[in-house]
């Protein structure tokens, strides 16, 4: 019995590790350091994805971009 072969890489446990710290990245970034935290997301969203995460690791870096961004204006408003 032959099964049919995917062109996607197969989701790995450290693809799934990547995506769930990146999530855990973008809201730390919303609430501290939104540069570092920010940045650290999108990394690891990015790497989330080319290891297998696909939908997930995107979601992830998206989301910690929208962390950067909404930590830099919360940031910003409390300056002032």
């Amino acid at each position: 019995m032959s099964y049919p072969t995917s062109p996607a890489r197969p989701r790995s446990s450290a693809a799934r590790v990547c995506t769930i710290i990146a999530f855990v990245l973008a809201v730390l970034a919303v609430l501290i350091w939104p540069a570092v935290f920010g940045l650290l997301g999108l990394i690891l969203g990015i790497a989330g994805a080319m290891l297998g995460d696909k939908p997930l690791g995107w979601y992830a870096a998206g989301a910690s971009v929208v962390g950067f961004l909404l930590g830099i204006v919360l940031t910003a408003a409390l300056m002032n």
